[in-house]
């Protein structure tokens, strides 16, 4: 039987408190002083742990404060491009995904132009609803280069992501993005189980392996579920 490393119990501990209800949104947690000594551990795996769960948006950390429960909003980062199955793990979330499209069509000026490829020229277009412990989370919307990827129509998107997938077959060398406010339609309401029309986050992004550009993706997720962060750090 494998034996968790320390830090990965402690990891454990505070999201199961944190589930349980135990440790409500913006409370205190323990410090890095208070788990080494519960856990009988140092300060650095302590701090490990704790550091981790910050990065997954899990806790929020504040100088000379302490450490305190985050928002109840799941986190993307926005300075690097992440598997959304493994986000909601690494939350203790159970992720589910719907796939509602996965289909050829022809493309419009829009999407042959983002994609680099001729007008009416065919396309792969997936939609595919992410859910975290059945919850409606995010609605992706890919279209993608098949010359890049021509098995994707083939592939069981509720066993891999997109994202998984495509890295395997046309490994990423670039991509842009941005990020606006928008109110969602009828069609996106229904997808992600919205009884009101609320703001949403819309992440429009473009990848590129080295052979040109792989895919178009626009990913739509509510605003009281979803934001986007990131750390940088700053080298003297």
């Amino acid at each position: 039987m494998t034996v968790q490393p320390k830090f990965a119990q402690i990891k454990q501990h505070i999201i199961e408190q944190i589930r349980a209800g135990v440790w409500m949104e913006h409370q205190r947690v323990p410090s890095e002083n208070e788990l080494s000594d519960q856990f009988k551990v140092s300060r650095m795996t302590a701090r490990r742990a704790l550091s981790e769960l910050t990065e997954g948006g899990i806790l929020t950390r504040s100088q000379g404060l302490g450490t305190f429960v985050a928002s109840f909003k799941s986190q993307s980062s926005l300075l690097e491009i992440r598997n959304i199955a493994d986000e909601v793990a690494e939350r203790g979330g159970d992720y589910t995904c719907v796939v509602l499209s996965l289909e050829s069509i022809s493309a419009i000026a829009p999407i042959a132009i983002a994609l680099g490829v001729e007008i009416d020229s065919h396309v792969y277009r997936s939609v595919i609803v992410h859910h975290e412990n059945d919850e409606p989370l995010q609605v992706e919307e890919r279209f993608v280069n098949p010359a890049l990827a021509p098995a994707y129509l083939q592939q069981d998107f509720t066993l891999l992501t997109p994202h998984e997938y495509l890295t395997q077959v046309a490994p990423l060398t670039e991509a842009r993005h941005t990020v606006e406010a928008i109110m969602p339609n009828e069609e996106v309401c229904q997808w992600l189980n919205m009884f009101n029309e609320e703001p949403c986050l819309q992440l429009i992004r473009r990848t590129w392996s080295s052979h040109g550009i792989v895919s178009f993706a626009r990913l739509i997720s509510p605003g009281s579920k979803y934001r986007l962060g990131g750390h940088l750090t700053f080298k003297k």
